[in-house]
């Protein structure tokens, strides 16, 4: 007589994700604010909201994203401890944005078959890259779905809940004409572009990811893997170095953008009042190699590769011109690169953001 059929024969191992739950418990633990109340195992994750009764007018700020298709690098690599720095940085970088303190995140992770040490692996990165974001990991779900993805297939998302002083937020309504755009270098490709990227190494220049390739210093697979910045907690630091105790129009920092999806004219312009244009001067800066070799071996049209990558911007900042060189300094000590790239002026004949000269070399 045949067995009746069961859960695990389905293909979900039940004990695996307990498993992992358990080798997770330790990096979640490190991923915490005082505010957090309880610990991993609830059904919801648990924040004491009293410390928001000391803002006049808090506002609450939501974001969530995913990492893409640089998963199936860390999955071909076998190495899952860095793409939790994507993950977290694609969603609480969204946040700082508007001002916005990162408070709590969540994620999700679903997968072919639940290897507990990988399940475990992709949670330290996550939790390592909150503790460096401020922020508190409050929970998550691991799923197993057999027959929807492949054992060794995974894919993570994440969403996180920040706050902000409505009469400190900033946006497009602040920015004036005369402001300057401060760049903030990116570590290199961050998370997006990866179809584009995948195509052009694997399906038109046939490369591995073991390759060596010397403009990179190093093999393909390592370059691609290059986790993401994680800008929020040195964003709100310079925020309140500059704003801090400034009154309307005074304040001197008056908006972010964060550069993901749709490159670095698009997401500035999100930020820009329509009756004003930005001059961005390519000349002040060099992409990383890693640009220029997607572009070269695929042949991509700089309109084209200038939409989709970041080419070494991964975040900016738009601020009075007199504040412009305490904002570089004050970034450099904390390790981001930054400097001047354009201005902002009221419209004429142009409008939006447009992109001048060529590139440093």
């Amino acid at each position: 007589m045949s067995q009746g059929a069961s859960y695990a024969a389905a293909g979900v191992d039940i004990e695996a994700g307990d498993r992992a739950v358990e080798l997770m418990k330790e990096w979640v633990a490190k991923a915490t604010r005082p505010e957090v109340v309880g610990g991993l195992g609830g059904f919801a994750g648990l924040f004491d909201a009293t410390a928001l009764t000391g803002y006049r007018r808090p506002l609450l700020a939501t974001s969530t994203d995913g990492v893409g298709t640089k998963v199936a690098i860390a999955q071909k690599l076998d190495k899952h401890d860095t793409i939790g720095f994507d993950l977290v940085g694609m969603v609480v970088d969204d946040l700082v944005v508007c001002g916005a303190e990162p408070l709590f995140m969540t994620d999700y992770i679903c997968t072919g078959k639940v290897v507990p040490e990988t399940i475990a692996q992709i949670v330290k990165g996550i939790a390592e890259a909150c503790v460096e974001a401020g922020t508190a990991l409050v929970g998550g779900e691991t799923a197993e779905h057999p027959g929807l993805l492949e054992a060794d297939e995974y894919d993570v998302a994440g969403a996180a809940t920040g706050v902000v002083e409505a009469d400190e937020l900033i946006g497009a309504e602040r920015v004036r004409a005369g402001d300057v755009i401060l760049a903030m270098a990116s570590s290199g490709l961050h998370s997006n572009g990866y179809s584009l990227v995948r195509h052009v190494f694997f399906d038109r220049a046939g490369w591995t990811l073991e390759r060596e390739v010397p403009e990179l210093g190093g093999t393909l697979g390592e370059t691609l893997l290059t986790p993401t910045r994680v800008y929020a907690k040195h964003c709100l630091e310079l925020i309140q170095e500059l704003n801090l105790e400034r009154d309307g129009d005074e304040k001197p920092l008056h908006a972010m953008s964060h550069i993901t999806g749709g490159g670095f004219a698009a997401n500035l312009a999100r930020v820009i009042p329509d009756d004003l244009t930005v001059r961005i001067d390519r000349s002040t800066w060099t992409p990383a190699p890693i640009f220029d070799l997607v572009a070269d071996l695929g042949e991509v049209a700089r309109p084209e590769i200038e939409k989709t990558l970041n080419m070494g911007i991964g975040m900016v900042a738009v601020l009075t011109p007199a504040e412009a060189d305490r904002a570089i300094a004050f970034l450099a000590d904390r390790d981001v690169p930054a400097w001047v790239c354009g201005e902002v002026s009221p419209s004429g004949e142009s409008t939006g953001v447009a992109l001048h000269g060529n590139y440093a070399r």
